[in-house]
């Protein structure tokens, strides 16, 4: 386990970071909200200081993790700050213990499975073809930067669909998007807000997947946000 805990307040706010981040990647939303709470911010394998996981973890997995260091913290009610990979862990941690979530950010949050397009169809078909002839199919670059085992976690991740968990979500929730975004298209944010219900949904024009660190409002959107408390 790795993370690190600044600022003091009886309110605690857990921030999960994307994947390929790390516990410095939402510092800085962190520092601007720790002088009135206590903020932790976690390190998820393999990124950071922390280690690949010895089994194939799936979304469960991770959200145990988190679980973990905030029982050894002896933190029993918590808001979360998510962002990209982050939001899933978050929307399964709301989920099973939503009676410990205060508040839920999500910003430009993935869990959602992709629309099956013309384009998506393709694309799997060619790669279906491809490994019949035996040939390498290629995947993300986030895929392909892996090693074979943190490939299998890859994998069984990007299979979870976590929509069905959405109406078990109580938390006051906040969904935070850039208009722009590739990795999370906006239509998954307009799910999200359906899903979740008593949402807020606001849109950054002109930003894309990182619209945490393009936008100075996203830091304002969320302290009047948490502000409501």
């Amino acid at each position: 386990m790795n993370y690190i805990v600044i600022g003091e307040g009886e309110r605690a706010i857990v921030f999960l970071h994307g994947w390929g981040g790390n516990k410095y990647s939402l510092l800085k939303i962190a520092m601007a909200l720790a002088g009135e709470q206590k903020c932790v911010l976690i390190d998820f394998p393999p990124f950071g200081e922390t280690a690949e996981p010895r089994k194939v973890w799936g979304i469960e997995d991770y959200s145990s993790y988190v679980i973990d260091i905030l029982e050894k913290l002896k933190i029993k009610k918590f808001s979360i700050i998510s962002h990209s990979f982050g939001g899933r862990v978050a929307i399964f941690i709301s989920n099973k213990y939503n009676e410990r979530v205060e508040r839920l950010v999500l910003v430009d949050s993935a869990g959602l499975l992709p629309k099956m397009t013309a384009l998506r169809r393709l694309r799997l078909w060619r790669n279906r073809r491809r490994k019949r002839k035996g040939k390498c199919v290629r995947g993300s670059k986030d895929y392909e930067a892996l090693s074979s085992h943190m490939k299998k976690v890859f994998v069984k991740i990007v299979n979870e669909d976590l929509k069905p968990l959405l109406g078990g979500i109580v938390a006051k929730t906040l969904i935070l998007w850039g208009e722009k975004d590739r990795e999370t298209p906006l239509y998954m944010a307009k799910e999200l807000h359906k899903g979740i219900k008593g949402s807020k949904l606001i849109i950054y024009r002109g930003c894309g997947h990182f619209c945490y660190s393009e936008t100075e409002k996203v830091i304002g959107d969320i302290k009047d946000f948490l502000g409501e408390m």
